[in-house]
């Protein structure tokens, strides 16, 4: 703003006196809004420095942002702190903490925790203590701090991001009670729940298959593929050696859990079993096949005796 007769009143803080120019023929400053004329052998003043006008702050409200995005990384069920980078909180400033997503909801709202927090975090300044964070609370977080300042209400603001580990449960195993030698067999393991997503591992009989079966005992059987990270083991052409206990374990960075063993059986293909079959269900038809040939030869399929049965099958009952 600009204030007018700067000789008799003082300007508000802020607020610049408005000078008036000199007039045609005078040089020089006296106080503000005052001339006179240079006398003879009177030096010439300097030129008065520039004067810059006053304007106001139109920018009723600061805000900033933290550049470094947080990544905080906890365990399931463990503690973790959730920190706000700002100093430490004063009387005048107002705390905000969101959890952001496809809907924005509060975590720290007026003074007060909001939601499941209220009965395992804890705020210790700006920052948020988690007591037994869980995987739900994995996502995106904001904290918000505004406090008044001269050029009006200051915002600040700070995003991360928190990760949450999770053990694997007890993996999902699939495997077949029994199997037939030269097929090919494939067996399944897996966990839903691991974060960071498990890898597997296969045991049979309680000791630990080789992810390459090359490299062990030549007198083992090499026919499988191990898949650690889908978690499936694939007999190409399974043997009788192949029969056993299988279980599966899933593991990550942070657990590792056991699926209880169950057995393959391998047998080889039962030929006599097969034959036996085939000679039963061959003398069936055998059997079969003469008693229609014995019923033809006696007439009982012929057309007079077909005739004979429909007219008795059509006579009224006699009236007694």
């Amino acid at each position: 703003c600009l204030c007018s007769r700067p000789e008799k009143f003082s300007a508000p803080p802020g607020c610049l006196p408005r000078f008036r120019a000199p007039a045609a023929g005078t040089l020089g400053f006296r106080g503000a809004g005052s001339s006179r004329p240079r006398e003879d052998g009177e030096e010439e003043p300097p030129p008065p420095p520039p004067v810059a006008a006053a304007l106001p702050d139109h920018k009723a409200y600061g805000f900033s942002a933290s550049k470094d995005h947080q990544v905080v990384t906890a365990i399931e069920y463990q503690e973790v702190i959730l920190a706000c980078k700002y100093p430490k909180k004063t009387i005048s400033s107002r705390l905000e903490w969101k959890k952001l997503g496809r809907s924005v909801s509060f975590v720290y709202y007026q003074q007060a925790l909001q939601g499941d927090f209220k009965d395992r975090a804890e705020m210790i300044d700006f920052s948020i203590r988690i007591k037994n964070v869980t995987r739900n609370d994995a996502g995106k977080y904001r904290c918000e701090v505004s406090a008044p300042s001269e050029q009006g209400q200051n915002l600040e603001e700070d995003t991360l991001t928190l990760e949450v580990l999770v053990a694997p449960a007890v993996p999902s195993c699939e495997v077949p009670s029994s199997a037939l030698r030269g097929t090919v067999v494939e067996l399944r393991c897996q966990d839903k729940e691991g974060n960071p997503a498990p890898e597997y591992t296969w045991f049979k009989d309680g000791i630990r298959l080789l992810e390459n079966p090359k490299l062990g005992s030549p007198s083992a059987n090499s026919s499988y593929t191990m898949n650690t990270k889908s978690g499936t083991l694939q007999f190409n052409t399974v043997s009788k050696l192949d029969s056993g206990e299988y279980s599966c374990e899933a593991r990550n960075s942070v657990g590792h859990r056991r699926c209880p063993g169950k057995r393959m059986q391998v047998d080889d293909l039962n030929v006599s079993g097969i034959i036996a079959a085939v000679v039963v269900v061959a003398l069936v038809i055998s059997v079969c096949g003469l008693g229609v040939c014995y019923a033809q030869r006696k007439g009982y399929f012929s057309i007079e005796n077909v005739q004979d049965d429909m007219k008795v099958s059509h006579e009224a009952p006699r009236r007694i």
